[in-house]
């Protein structure tokens, strides 16, 4: 869903986010991103944090929304 209201699947940006959670609202705004951010799971260098973890230059963020199943 996120990668279509993007139009990407990767997004490769220089950002002054200091949290996932900032990061969200910078796309959110860029990209038109309807998603609420509070049922989003979130990555950093594959791994799970909080969206409050601290970003550092260079680190590949997931932004990862529910999935159902059957």
């Amino acid at each position: 869903m996120l990668r279509e209201q993007a139009g990407k699947s990767v997004l490769d940006l220089t950002t002054t986010a200091a949290t996932p959670a900032e990061l969200y609202r910078e796309l959110q705004a860029s990209h038109a991103l309807t998603f609420p951010a509070t049922l989003l799971r979130v990555s950093i260098n594959e791994r799970y944090v909080t969206m409050e973890s601290p970003l550092q230059p260079g680190d590949r963020v997931v932004f990862i929304p529910p999935v159902a199943g059957g």
